[in-house]
């Protein structure tokens, strides 16, 4: 009896595989540790999903925001049942970006990241309204989150 051929399809690594460690830039950080592709998706920011007003709500009390919002009355909050991808902090010259479409928040590469490398997101505008003084270090650093 002859078996069967199979098949194997080896999907790309996602999500990608990335540790939690001290930053330079604040606290915790998120670092890959693979090479990164450029435009490739490295993973999912989770959390509690919740309406927009509690976030808010909860986004006063915490000096580390964790939460992303969307424009549909709905919002994620990272420090209820999150992941690593909370870590990831704010620079103004990022190495990747957030997609955030209906109830996820992915995290895409903007160009080859190498392993070891800090993942950083331009946040842009957040609930530190201007008053937190910017710490990426960046040329380009715009000086407040």
């Amino acid at each position: 009896m002859k078996s069967p051929k199979t098949l194997f399809h080896v999907p790309p690594m996602w999500p990608v595989p990335v540790r939690v460690a001290k930053s330079s830039i604040q606290g915790k950080g998120v670092f890959s540790q693979s090479i990164i592709k450029s435009r490739q998706k490295i993973g999912e920011f989770e959390g509690e999903l919740i309406k927009l007003a509690e976030g808010r709500r909860r986004a006063k009390r915490q000096s580390r925001i964790a939460i992303v919002e969307f424009e549909h009355g709905k919002a994620l909050d990272g420090t209820r049942g999150g992941n690593d991808f909370r870590y990831i902090n704010h620079s103004c010259s990022p190495n990747i970006f957030m997609r955030r479409f209906r109830n996820r928040a992915e995290f895409y590469a903007l160009g080859a990241i190498k392993p070891g490398a800090e993942l950083t997101c331009d946040y842009g505008e957040s609930h530190h309204a201007g008053t937190r003084r910017c710490r990426c270090g960046s040329r380009q650093c715009r000086g407040h989150i």
